[in-house]
């Protein structure tokens, strides 16, 4: 007999031994199931984890560095302070409640109260991640609740106090980030397209969830407290563009562990993310260089990455449902889209978004939101299925038109929640603490006046 024969024989006769030894009950076969079991499990786990401190090196160094840099010199410290504090403020509440509220069993719109103080979140997986810890998937989670509200301080920065700071902070998590997240993550939410929704919007890794709740509250705060003194007649100018460069990179980084580890498992499904996310990216940097250069003769490394953290930011709902070309489309678009909102849409209103975080996140969001209804396609994504188990299909790639009407109520929705609980928030701190500082503190900077430190000593 051939050697080649030999070998197929024996892969058959191993298969047929496997077959009987499982319906024999036999402990082998039930023991090497329980190593490969193990193999996954550890597999999964050990990418969770590593996207987990990927997604928390977005808030800490990667937003921190990249707004620190836009702001004036003499409030650096106070705006990479915002986000730092926030990585403290918010573990505390997500431990204590925010969990619960966003991932606990409870109604359509917000989670229970049965994993307060984290009760019953331990080594077992649960029905959100099956291959991994509960505690793996609460922690992964708990780093989107972090850079959310920290997304929100550009757009206040150099004159918020930082006492109303931390008390909106708080409070915005616990009114908007957490119902918003149950809504479309959390077991029976309304807008969960796999765990019981009633309107099924998809949101792989936090378009609506992240970016347009931030974006818009962000727009929302710069209208309330108003322009920065001496906008826009005073130019007002980055301080250090290498420190906003430095941040850009960590965040086009961390990103793949915001979007690809959205997949909850080491799967050719995040690989696909992964892609989805660099490519986005990539196209938004062309396309925010092409419409400045077009614009204003020259190409800016302002302008360059901000580009890409608008393409990043709008593949992010889509990251786990497009091919790689959509993503392309997606990101170019971004690009385009979000320099023309950071510049002729901003100066024809004229309202001061510091840091461009509505223009960015905001409008990258809710366009990255939309597309997903359009280009989602089941040859990426076929989780969502019918009681028969069949794929159904996911957007008008795959011919459901109706899916472009659920994004957009999925937009509604976030956008009204994150607009009214903003403004309704901002008025009780104002009424509580005052929410602007004094004009003479101001003039002096936030980082001496609220912190009483300086990131450059002039008289050294």
């Amino acid at each position: 007999m051939k050697p080649g024969i030999r070998v197929v024989f024996g892969l058959l006769s191993l298969c047929s031994l496997a077959t009987a030894a499982a319906s024999d009950g036999d402990p082998r076969f039930a023991a090497l199931e329980s190593t490969v079991k193990a193999a996954q499990s550890a597999g999964d786990n050990a990418w969770m984890l590593v996207s987990s401190a990927l997604v928390l090196l977005m808030t800490g160094p990667g937003l921190a560095l990249f707004y620190g840099g836009l702001v004036r010199k003499k409030n650096v410290l106070g705006t990479m302070m915002q986000s730092f504090v926030l990585m403290a403020v918010v573990t505390v509440l997500w431990a204590v409640v925010g969990y619960s509220l966003a991932f606990g069993e409870g109604t359509p719109y917000f989670g229970g109260l049965g994993h307060m103080f984290l009760e019953g979140v331990g080594s077992a997986p649960s029905d959100y991640a099956p291959t991994v810890p509960h505690q793996t998937f609460m922690i992964y989670q708990l780093m989107f609740a972090i850079i959310t509200p920290a997304l929100i301080c550009g757009a206040f920065a150099e004159r918020m106090k930082f006492s109303a700071m931390l008390l909106f902070m708080t409070l915005w998590s616990l009114v908007v980030y957490f119902p918003m997240a149950h809504m479309v993550w959390g077991k029976g939410g309304l807008l969960n397209a796999f765990l019981g929704g009633k309107v099924p919007c998809f949101d792989f890794a936090g378009g609506t969830v992240v970016h347009i709740t931030s974006g818009v509250s962000a727009l929302v705060c710069a209208l309330y407290l108003g322009k920065r003194r001496g906008f826009p007649s005073e130019p007002i100018r980055p301080h250090n563009l290498v420190l906003s460069f430095i941040g850009a990179c960590l965040l086009w980084v961390g990103w793949f562990g915001f979007n690809a580890g959205s997949a909850l498992a080491s799967s050719s499904l995040a690989t696909s993310a992964f892609v989805a996310t660099h490519f986005g990216a990539a196209a938004a940097t062309l396309g925010w260089i092409v419409a400045e250069w077009l614009r204003t003769g020259k190409p800016s490394v302002l302008g360059a990455i901000s580009g890409s953290v608008a393409g990043l930011v709008a593949i992010t709902p889509a990251s786990g449902f497009v091919k790689p070309f959509p993503a392309l489309v997606i990101g170019f678009s971004a690009g385009v889209v979000c320099y023309l909102m950071c510049t002729s849409v901003k100066r024809r209103f004229g309202y001061d978004d510091s840091l461009d975080a509505f223009g960015v996140h905001g409008a990258g969001g809710t366009l990255g939101a939309l597309l997903t209804g359009v280009f989602a396609t089941n040859a990426v994504n076929d989780a969502l299925k019918d009681s028969a188990g069949r794929p159904l299909p996911l957007g008008l790639a795959d011919g459901n038109a109706a899916q472009v009407l659920n994004q957009a109520v999925g937009v509604a929705i976030a956008w009204a929640l994150a607009a009214l609980a903003t403004l309704i928030i901002l008025k009780l701190c104002d009424l509580l603490v005052g929410v602007r500082v004094q004009p003479e503190h101001e003039v002096e900077g936030l980082d001496l006046s609220l912190h009483g430190e300086e990131a450059y000593n002039f008289e050294a």
